[in-house]
């Protein structure tokens, strides 16, 4: 019989013992936070610089943002199978290794091929880190610890821009890459000496769905480049994209099909039999594309339709940020104090649908002080869903299957996210070289500042909006403007679809036990079911009945006993 402790530490746990053992997580999620902030105001520098095209700019994001992706149920299914400290250790050595090598890229290629390497990483902080956090703190006050995490996230957020665009104009773009290193480090040590999680109790050998890995990796990859390159490199009815079709449906169709039988699946379908789960990945599907599109298309919109710098774009997206931010600590407190969630969740979903809205009216001449009350907006309406969904999730789900089922509904929300950035960066791009083709019908350069400029637009690479004469940078400004609120509009549908997900997701209670202590409780349970099954096997044999006394069951040890007497009586009769 297995011995259990009587009661997990974390019981016991005060505030600041929680604090420092989730210190090593925190400084890790705000190194990957800090790193994708402090370069998005400087991407359009970075990609002209490069001489990427808009296509390349899109990829450079795409393609962390599909390492993310097909990486985060993996990490997710190998919390539930091996050492989770390892893990968070191992991801974050990628992902600083990915960061830096991406600092010295000499070309575009370079820098999306090192942006995998990132991705993979941040696959693996992104769900690890929630998995751990759930190890240690209960649903119920997840959110009064969340909320102060959020504080600090928040100051990577918002610093971020800031210190990205000021690097940008002080030491250049590449200084970018570098300054999330010593946090890195320190993270690391951190996580070395704070960091104590139980490990996974596992009966048989561990088994890992290689074949489904490479499966939803070909089949992901296959699709976004489908999405991505139709209509650009290639026609939508050509045979590389009827290829490509036929290449992503028939390896995501064999990778569902060998979810079901392997031994440990990477996405286990069974998951999918629960509402809330069910729910959750739909409204997260619909939440990645809002959220996604935001922190990628906003940089672009101050910059190249507003003639920002990368400083200038850095602050004006404070007040997404601090609604964003603002909305997930205040929130999450009040979520821990009362219990209460779906209200704030369906809120939240009404509110990134006006903000989508809002966003899709943007032009480039639209008064700031409406711009920041829409990214507002729609900052709120984030902040009150996204952390809220993983939560939910893990509520309604066993202990040992909560890698697998928080890592997934991260999984459907970056996947989401990455076909919705990519749909959208492929319409922005046409939008805008229609409309400059429209705005310059008829338009006859009188210098060679303007010669070069319409030569430059020709190759499709990204401008340098401050570059370009007056006459031009007023057209080039109009199309970008108008080009991203177009884009924008992909997203009202499925914000709809959000607020309906949400909707009619059970309004379960949240618990007030961690996973460990529901893994506890569950083992002390199966003890007990053991006990009694022995127990009922010996009663099946027969019992003692006693003169006076009414007939019962006896123990185990009872038999054992008086099998012992009848053998020493044989002994005497021997002797």
């Amino acid at each position: 019989m297995t011995d259990t402790p009587s009661a997990p530490p974390e019981t016991t746990r005060s505030a600041r013992e929680v604090f420092t053992a989730i210190s090593g997580l925190v400084v890790g999620m705000f190194v990957a936070v800090l790193s994708g902030t402090v370069v998005s105001t400087s991407m359009p520098v970075i990609i002209a610089d490069l001489g990427g095209t808009q296509s390349q700019y899109t990829w450079v994001i795409t393609a962390s943002l599909l390492a993310t992706a097909v990486s985060t149920p993996i990490w997710g299914k190998l919390a539930d199978l091996v050492d989770r400290k390892v893990l968070v250790q191992v991801s974050l050595i990628l992902f600083t290794v990915g960061t830096v090598i991406a600092g010295f890229s000499t070309d575009t290629n370079m820098l999306i091929a090192v942006r995998v390497v990132q991705g993979i990483g941040v696959g693996g902080l992104m769900s690890l880190v929630m998995i751990a956090v759930a190890l240690i703190i209960s649903p119920r006050e997840r959110g009064k610890y969340m909320g102060v995490v959020g504080g600090i996230m928040a100051l990577g957020t918002i610093g971020g821009p800031l210190l990205g665009g000021l690097l940008t104009d002080v030491w250049g773009w590449r200084s970018n890459f570098f300054v999330g290193v010593p946090f890195a480090i320190l993270a690391l040590v951190l996580l070395q000496f704070t960091l104590h999680l139980p490990k996974p109790q596992r009966d048989t050998k561990v088994s890992i769905d290689y074949f489904g890995i490479v499966l939803l990796a070909v089949g992901v990859s296959t699709l976004l480049i489908w999405v991505s390159m139709g209509g650009n490199q290639f026609d939508w009815d050509s045979s590389t994209s009827i290829m490509l079709v036929v290449t992503a449906g028939v390896a995501i169709a064999a990778f569902i099909t060998v979810e079901f039988f392997v031994k440990e699946p990477i996405v286990p379908m069974s998951l999918f039999t629960g509402r809330t789960f069910t729910l959750s990945v739909i409204a997260s599907i619909a939440i990645g594309v809002s959220m996604f599109a935001t922190s990628v298309f906003l940089a672009q919109y101050f910059q190249l339709a507003r003639g920002a710098t990368p400083t200038e774009s850095g602050l004006m997206t404070i007040p997404m940020i601090i609604g964003q931010m603002g909305a997930s600590i205040i929130i999450g407190q009040l979520v821990s104090r009362f219990g209460k969630w779906k209200g704030w969740m369906v809120t939240g979903s009404i509110l990134t649908t006006i903000g989508v809205s809002l966003m899709a009216t943007l032009r480039y001449d639209t008064p700031f002080p409406l711009v920041a009350v829409y990214m507002f907006v729609l900052g709120a309406g984030l902040g009150m869903v996204m952390q809220n969904l993983t939560l939910i999730v893990q509520n309604d789900t066993a202990p040992q299957q909560l890698g697998a089922a928080s890592s997934n509904v991260n999984f459907f929300r970056t996947i989401a996210g990455t076909i919705g950035v990519t749909v959208m960066g492929s319409l922005l791009s046409t939008s805008v070289a229609n409309y400059i083709t429209d705005a310059l019908d008829g338009f006859v350069p009188s210098t060679p500042a303007e010669i070069d400029a319409l030569e430059h637009l020709a190759s499709g690479d990204v401008p340098k909006v401050g570059q370009l004469p007056d006459t031009i940078r007023a057209i080039v400004e109009s199309a970008y403007g108008h080009g991203i609120a177009d884009s924008f509009i992909i997203a009202i549908p499925l914000a709809v679809i959000a607020i309906i997900a949400i909707a009619f997701i059970k309004n379960k209670p949240l618990s007030t036990k961690n996973a460990a202590e529901q893994m506890l409780e569950q083992a002390e349970e199966s003890v007990i079911e053991v006990s009694e099954a022995e127990v009922g096997a010996s009663l099946s044999t027969g019992s003692i009945r006693i003169q006076g006394a009414s007939s019962g069951p006896t123990t185990g040890s009872v038999r054992v006993l008086e099998r012992e007497d009848r053998e020493r009586e044989a002994r005497d009769g021997e002797r």
